[in-house]
């Protein structure tokens, strides 16, 4: 699957809410993100518009790798 192109950071945080993930802290142009769901995670997600494509594949493997399902099946449920 194909990962958006025009992906705002915002959009992003507002799509990792359906895993439990809400915003702890701002700095600047970046969020920091907190999940409780299966132990405590972090991420910091660039509030920029759009998130590039290296960064946004970044953050999804880590998320996935967080909830244990393959980054492809992530973006089926945040992007479909």
């Amino acid at each position: 699957m194909k990962l958006p192109r025009d992906l705002s950071g915002d959009d992003l945080v507002k799509a990792l809410g359906r895993y439990g993930y809400v915003i702890t802290r701002q700095r600047g142009s970046h969020i920091r993100l907190t999940t409780q769901r299966g132990g405590e995670h972090h991420i910091t997600i660039p509030r920029h518009n759009p998130v590039r494509i290296g960064t946004l594949r970044g953050i999804l493997e880590m998320v996935a790798g967080h909830i244990g399902i393959e980054r492809d099946e992530l973006q089926k449920v945040l992007f479909d």
